[in-house]
This record gives structure tokens, C-alpha cells and sequence, in this order.
């Protein structure tokens, strides 16, 4: 009976080249627009670390002074930690692993001759840092807590910077010159880029290229390297790293049980109180919070205005389409009133007629949806073209693919709902009369 039905569709669609044409491009337009933003939203707001998340948390601390006042636009000082806050929470190790982080820019000199110095990103670190993100390593591993202790001047490489300098050969052993310091390789990650790069700070680009280096984050502190992000200092003429009164290091903290997350904190607000006690901290203990991953991202408002406002008005236009599809419907299942007609008269029933009708808008919707991938598919590029750092992540993975045609499906049936419901009302015997 299905086929029956897709072959009077066809025939249907067949008869009415124009019209059919219209009702294919408003929902391929619709869609495609709609879609295109939609795919946008998908990867700018998805997991960064799929079975991982729900177990990693960021504590804020806020040793302001009481009449700090935030200027417009400016980074918040208590998105970051200063050194040592973040070194009193690493010692209590309240959490299953824990990291403090920063972001480095540093001039690399490679030992061959063919190649120039040039400027690396990467990530100053503490040696949870890898067992805490589950990086996944090619060669060696990173650090220990006795090289953190210890200040020892080792590195891990991505696997993109080991290949560039040490081509396909084993890089752990070889030394690398960063600054003006000497490097031995211990480690070599595979290619682990996240996005968007959560552990950054909020001044960072959240959709930037993958770290190409990881050095321990003592040694960072120690020989004064380059720091990248942001650095809010609230002292007076205090503007060393290790200062109380400079914000610039993040914290990550893995919390596997609900009981642990209550317990860490608690944890914060304590450690606030006794600060306060102390006199460094002059604002409240409650003022301390810990976000989950998600919440966080949350917080930092990752989803720029515009693709917001861009999506409704995408989705604003598939409504207006999808108006349009239904006032064409209407008009084209009442012109065929009479063979409608003569269908029921013949025994036909109105649930045979409405699931008729229903299978042509779906065909129309099917169309309508591989003209929405071609427009999305364009729109993504165009997208791609934009100097943004998110942009080049605006790719349709199969899911959204998917999705774009079973939206276009979904957007013609309903809009096809009630034309076909209208039509199957038409009293048979006054259509026949009439003819």
C-alpha cells in the first residue's frame, strides 16, 4: 500500500512542476539557513571531553579587596588564582587529581639547519595535568612530582611539534631549546585538542590550535617564563608571579562522587574563612564557588551574541516557510477536491486520503532537505571564511546530517498536516454533484 501511495505522490508532485518547485525551495532555504546556525551552536556548545566532564570542576576563590570595583569589559581577577591559593589547594589535594595551568608563548630554536626560530603555544603545568584530561600519549610520559618538586627542566611535545622537529625517529631523549633554556624531551602527546579549550583562561582563544608543548609549571615560575593570558594584579607595585595579589593561573580539580563535591566545597568556603581570619581575603567565604565543566563554559558565555541572534532569526525564517509551504498545500490538495472525492466515493477512507497527502509532503520534504544540505553546506563555508577562531570548527558531522533531513522531513509533514486534514473534510457527494 506504501508504494501505492509514493506512486500517487509522485504523479501528484509530477502534475504541479512549479508549484512543487516553490515548496521544494522554501523548505531547502528554511532548513539550510536554519541548519547552518544550528551546526554552528552544535560544535561551539558541545562536550570538550565526552565521559569525562561530569567529573572535572574549577574552584574560584575571591581575595579581592572589599572595595575592588570591576571595570566594564575587563577580565574578572577571580576567574583566575593566584600562585598561592593555587599551591595551599594542590597541597591539601582534596580532589582525585588536580592541576593549576597556564598558557606560554615560546621562541623555539631548532637544532636544524633547515629550520627558523619560531614562536610556540603551550601549557605550563602541574603532573596531574595529563592523568586528569586523559591525554593520550605516543612516546613516554609526562612528568613526575619529583620533577615538579625539583624544578627539573624536561618537556613533553605534541606529536605535530615532534614530527616537524625530529621528523619520524624517536624524539624522547632529544633536547629541545625553548627560550633560552635546554629541554629534554620525556614525553610526546598524541594530537589532543579539545574544544573549546576549557582550561584556558578567558582572555584565551577558546578555539585556538592544540598545545605544542608542556613544561612543569615550577620551572615556568622559576626561570621567569613568558606567561600567556590574562595577569590581574589589585597590589601595590606587586606584579610577580608568585605574588598573593596577582590572579593568572587556572585550577582543575577531578571530584568523582557527589558526597566529594560537597566536601570540596565546603572545603573552598573554610579555606576562604580562614584566609579572611588571617586578614588576606576581605570579602565573604560564600563568595567561593566550584563550576562543573559545563557550568563553567556556561559562565564564561562561550556562545558569542551574534550566532545567537543569527540563529532565531534562522529559525524565524523556517517558520515564515514553513507558512508559506502550508498555503500552498492548502491550495493544492483543495484543487483536487474532486479526485479526492471520487477516492472516497469509491470506498476510500479519510485515513487513506490524509496518510496519501502526508506522504507527498514527506517526499517534498525529503527534496527540500537535500537543497537545505547543499545551502548549509555553503553557509558553513562562508562561516569558515570568517576571521573568528571558532569559525573553522563549523563543519556538519554526521548527527547534524542526520538531523538537516530529518528536520526537512519533519518541517513539510507538520506543515502538510493541515492542508491534508482540510482536504479530507470535503464532503464527497456535494464535490461529486458539483462535477
Amino acid at each position: 500500500m506504501f508504494g501505492y501511495y509514493l506512486d500517487l505522490a509522485w504523479r501528484s508532485l509530477k502534475r504541479t512542476p512549479v508549484l512543487t518547485g516553490l515548496m521544494v525551495l522554501a523548505i531547502g532555504l528554511g532548513i539550510g539557513a536554519s541548519m547552518t546556525m544550528l551546526t554552528v551552536l552544535h560544535v561551539m556548545t558541545d562536550d570538550p571531553m565526552p565521559g569525562r566532564s561530569a567529573h572535572l570542576y574549577t574552584p574560584h576563590l575571591d581575595p579581592l579587596p572589599r572595595d575592588y570595583k570591576l571595570r566594564d569589559g575587563s577580565p574578572n581577577p577571580t576567574d583566575d588564582m593566584t600562585w598561592p591559593d593555587a599551591m595551599a589547594l594542590l597541597k591539601a589535594h582534596r580532589g582525585v587529581r588536580q592541576a593549576a595551568i597556564s598558557g606560554g608563548s615560546l621562541l623555539l630554536r631548532p637544532a636544524r639547519a633547515d629550520l627558523r626560530p619560531f614562536y610556540v603555544s603551550g601549557r605550563y603545568a602541574t603532573t596531574d595535568f595529563f592523568a586528569l584530561f586523559g591525554v593520550p600519549f605516543e612516546q613516554g610520559s609526562g612528568w613526575s612530582a619529583a620533577d615538579d618538586a625539583a624544578g627539573a627542566q624536561v618537556v613533553v611535545l605534541s606529536e605535530t611539534l615532534a614530527r616537524k622537529l625530529f621528523g619520524t625517529g624517536k624524539a624522547v631523549g632529544q633536547t629541545v631549546r625553548l627560550g633560552e633554556h635546554d629541554f629534554r624531551v620525556i614525553g610526546v602527546t598524541a594530537d589532543w585538542a579539545p574544544k573549546p579549550v576549557f582550561y584556558d583562561d578567558q582572555t584565551g582563544t577558546q578555539y585556538s590550535d592544540a598545545d605544542l608543548f608542556f613544561l612543569p609549571l615550577s620551572v615556568a615560575v622559576d626561570e621567569k617564563l613568558q606567561v600567556s593570558g590574562n595577569q590581574s594584579s589589585w597590589g601595590k607595585h606587586d606584579f610577580s608571579l608568585t605574588s598573593p595579589t596577582m590572579s593568572w593561573l587556572q585550577f582543575w580539580v577531578q571530584l568523582d562522587t557527589p558526597a566529594q563535591v560537597a566536601a570540596y566545597r565546603q572545603y573552598l568556603v573554610d579555606y576562604s574563612a580562614q584566609q579572611k581570619a588571617l586578614g588576606r581575603f576581605q570579602r565573604p567565604p560564600t563568595n567561593a564557588k566550584l563550576y562543573d565543566l559545563m557550568g563553567w563554559l556556561a559562565h564564561e558565555n562561550l556562545v558569542p551574541g551574534d550566532v545567537d541572534l543569527q540563529l532565531w532569526l534562522a529559525l524565524g525564517f523556517l517558520f515564515v516557510c514553513l507558512l508559506n509551504i502550508v498555503a500552498l498545500l492548502l491550495a493544492k490538495f483543495l484543487r483536487r477536491s474532486g479526485a479526492i472525492s471520487v477516492r472516497r466515493a469509491l470506498g476510500a477512507r479519510r485515513r487513506d486520503i490524509f496518510v496519501q497527502l502526508g506522504i507527498e509532503s514527506a517526499l517534498i520534504g525529503v527534496a527540500g532537505g537535500v537543497l537545505g544540505l547543499a545551502i548549509a553546506q555553503l553557509g558553513l563555508w562562508s562561516i569558515r571564511q570568517r576571521p573568528d577562531d571558532y569559525a573553522k570548527l563549523a563543519q556538519m558531522d554526521m548527527s547534524m546530517l542526520l538531523g538537516t533531513l530529518g528536520l526537512a522531513v519533519l518541517a513539510s509533514v507538520l506543515a502538510g498536516l493541515l492542508p491534508a486534514w482540510r482536504a479530507c473534510r470535503v464532503p464527497p457527494a456535494l464535490q461529486l454533484k458539483g462535477g
